[in-house]
């Protein structure tokens, strides 16, 4: 059989197909190939969509982060929480912009950072935390925000899994995830949730001050054209791009629907193998499944290698904490944190996306549990 994906984008496009194809021959024949209508109709529909003051796009996430930190005006070696337990452009940013990130451990539950985690990791150089709403659910961001208020410091949430997702506070009140924080950042990389074809980024926030600088910071410092008030980047989210990402959007939640019902399929089928762990969903976050992670003690690569060879991608992430990465080697001398290693070590992620059939998704489950019988 034809192997299996972890994300089938072709399908997604062709669903799709004649609106995509619509908007983007109109774009190339509008010849507004950066900014333009597309650009500014794409960033107002995300606002609506989000519910947040100003949305900034930019090239792609990476940059997102980058545009943030750099709007903070944070002094060389000023310290920034992240987790431990993530992907590289989390803290390569940070260390980029000679700032130090302070590696820190992960619920074993939610695989998100926590309040209480971060405030054992608090100093007095401590300026700012990013919080990394890991495979599609948000981190528990009203715990975060009192914290960062208590000690006066920034919260930039890394929102690159989780858009779409909602944040259940205390008292009720919903928020989209990545519109808690002082600054929110997403990727549109084409396997995100919403995801373009090809780079692309966006930055979120509700401050007027830091929305002026954002701007400025991810084109050239400008304030107008010519007239350059700070040192800032090139990055752009191109007018084709934008054009995709607008029909996209109108089917977020339609997407976040489908990954949950591919979600829940697993979850029934799983829940009883002693040697997994299904994903554990918080409370008070939904989630968006950018990623279905399971944790599998002691079998985990047999497992893998399991899938593979019957046609089912997979994949491992993370398998390196961020502490053991050789880039970050200077940034940590500290004991290994427990829940990271653990996790590098059994966790798995299985395919899952938007145009799952049924027949597909049958012969992943009958193929883990096999593998367990």
């Amino acid at each position: 059989m034809n192997k299996l994906p972890m994300v089938d984008l072709k399908k997604q496009y062709q669903k799709l197909q004649p609106e995509i194809d619509a908007e983007v021959l109109s774009t190339i024949a509008s010849t507004q190939f950066i900014g333009g209508e597309k650009v500014q109709t794409f960033q107002t529909n995300l606002e609506k969509y989000l519910g947040v003051k100003y949305v900034i796009p930019c090239a792609n996430g990476t940059d997102a982060l980058q545009i943030a930190l750099m709007a903070l005006d944070l002094e060389e070696g000023a310290e920034i929480i992240v987790p431990a337990f993530t992907y590289v452009a989390t803290a390569e940013v940070i260390a980029l912009l000679k700032l130090k990130p302070v590696m820190v451990d992960v619920d074993p539950f939610t695989f998100n950072v926590t309040a209480g985690i971060i405030q054992e990791a608090i100093t007095p150089d401590t300026k700012a935390i990013v919080p990394v709403h890991l495979f599609g659910q948000t981190a528990d961001m009203e715990s975060i925000m009192e914290l960062a208020k208590q000690n006066g410091i920034y919260v930039i949430e890394d929102n690159a899994q989780a858009i779409g997702s909602n944040y259940i506070h205390k008292d009720g009140a919903t928020k989209k995830s990545g519109t808690i924080g002082h600054i929110g950042t997403t990727s549109f990389f084409p396997s995100k949730n919403l995801g373009c074809y090809g780079d692309g980024g966006a930055i979120f926030t509700n401050d007027d001050s830091l929305a002026k600088k954002l701007k400025m910071i991810a084109n050239h410092g400008q304030s107008r054209t010519y007239y350059h008030d700070v040192i800032g980047c090139n990055s752009r989210l191109d007018a084709i791009q934008a054009a995709v990402l607008n029909i996209k959007l109108k089917y977020l939640d339609e997407y976040g629907d489908a990954r949950n019902a591919v979600a829940n399929a697993y979850d029934k089928a799983f829940k009883n193998i002693q040697e997994l762990q299904i994903p554990v969903r918080a409370n008070n976050s939904t989630h968006v499944f950018h990623q279905y992670v399971i944790r599998v003690k002691d079998k985990r690569d047999e497992l893998m290698q399991y899938l593979l060879d019957n046609g089912i991608a997979c994949n491992i992430y993370y398998p390196v904490p961020l502490y053991k990465q050789k880039a970050f080697s200077s940034f940590y001398d500290g004991d290994d944190l427990i829940v990271t290693e653990q996790l590098c070590n059994e966790v798995l992620a299985l395919p899952i996306h938007t145009e799952m059939d049924e027949s597909s998704l049958n012969y992943i489950i009958n193929t883990v549990i096999e593998f367990f019988h």
